[in-house]
């Protein structure tokens, strides 16, 4: 009953630590490689629809790539689960991986409106992916191995008062 339990939270968990680390990677992505920060800061330049159309156009390129970044992460989420590998290591590692992977096997079309080039904020999204998935999802990977110490062996049940002890086994001869 506990792995069957185990098995239903993890179909739970594993989703919402993707979409944590979804939004971890466009983070990123949005705020580093395309700078939003500073098109927010210097607003007197920037026309409102400007930025909404700039922001549009971005966010829909950087969806792609990202959702291919996570299709690409889930044979390493699918493994960890597999294999109960709960190393933040491995999930930041695998973050970075397939970050890099789906943005040079699938890179947006020819024409976006900013070039997408930047592999060092690819790398970054990738890294902060598999560490808000590690938050969520990774540090206790695999439903069949439980977490912390086994439960301790049952206590000896003590022998009944007035009842002579019992006395050792004699060592076995070799």
């Amino acid at each position: 009953m506990d792995n069957l339990l185990r098995l239903l939270l993890r179909l739970v968990v594993v989703p919402l630590g993707m979409i944590v680390g979804f939004i971890a990677s466009f983070a990123v992505i949005l705020f580093g490689y395309w700078r939003l920060g500073d098109i927010l800061a210097d607003n007197a330049e920037v026309q409102a629809a400007a930025l909404f159309d700039a922001l549009a156009a971005a966010s829909y390129l950087l969806m792609m790539v990202a959702l291919a970044m996570w299709a690409v992460a889930l044979i390493g989420i699918l493994f960890a689960e597999a294999f109960a590998v709960r190393s933040w290591m491995f999930h930041v590692a695998n973050g970075a991986l397939s970050a890099w992977l789906a943005a040079s096997v699938f890179a947006p079309y020819a024409q976006a409106p900013v070039p997408f080039d930047g592999d060092l904020y690819i790398v970054a999204a990738g890294l902060a992916g598999g560490l808000a998935y590690w938050l969520v999802a990774g540090w206790n990977a695999g439903f069949w191995k439980p977490l912390g110490t086994p439960r301790p062996a049952a206590a000896p049940v003590p022998s009944p008062a007035g009842a002579p002890p019992a006395e050792p086994l004699p060592p076995s001869a070799p």
